[in-house]
């Protein structure tokens, strides 16, 4: 790819995550962080792709520069969608990671079915005002117990579909292979391809 992305997030866990993936598909990234945007963005939207869209386009306006956001979020079909959108700040705004996975196995101490998801949804803003998106998902089910020291968020509580590991107990490399972020960004990827292919194209008219 030709551009240099920014990456709207500021959470440490999906930069080294987007870092990763995208760089062996070929993206050079730059993260907010480093050129020191610092700006507040309130998550308004409805859905994961209106959030994302938020950050992305608030990014590219301060930056300047293409910008890369997310929005993803746990749905656990035992709780009717929790916690979806508030995933980040499930159980309270002062909760840790780990606080958070316990509130998460205490809502489901009497769940049956503990069936859920994993959603990301990617939006890239231009300065131009375009923008392109993808989205993956990862299914899976709710462990009964944390285990795993790698990943972040709930990865200790996620154990996905055709496992017996958590998110937390995969590598770096399993995990992206099958992670909801991994697809998304890999959809994302492909996107992009045919973006700047237009872009060419539409040059050469001119």
């Amino acid at each position: 790819m030709s551009m240099t992305y920014v990456l709207a997030t500021s959470n440490p866990g999906k930069i080294a995550e987007m870092r990763d993936i995208l760089a062996k598909l070929g993206i050079s990234v730059i993260s907010r962080g480093e050129l020191g945007i610092t700006i507040d963005i309130l998550e308004t939207g409805d859905t994961f792709f209106e959030n994302a869209a938020l950050k992305a386009r608030a990014i590219c306006k301060v930056s300047g520069m293409p910008a890369i956001a997310d929005d993803s979020g746990l749905v656990v079909h035992a709780l009717r969608g929790e916690p979806g959108l508030h995933t980040a700040t499930y159980g309270g705004e002062s909760l840790t990671s780990e606080q958070r996975c316990i509130y998460l196995l205490s809502k489901m101490e009497k769940a049956e079915h503990r069936a859920a998801k994993f959603v990301c949804t990617i939006v890239c803003a231009f300065p131009s005002g375009e923008i392109i998106t993808a989205t993956g998902e990862c299914g899976g089910k709710i462990s009964t117990a944390p285990r795993g020291n790698n990943g972040f968020g709930y990865d200790p509580v996620f154990i996905p579909d055709k496992m017996t590991k958590t998110m937390a107990e995969l590598s770096h490399e399993e995990k992206n292979s099958i992670s909801h972020r991994g697809i998304a960004l890999r959809e994302f990827y492909l996107a992009l391809e045919t973006y700047e292919l237009s872009v060419r194209e539409g040059g050469k008219k001119e």
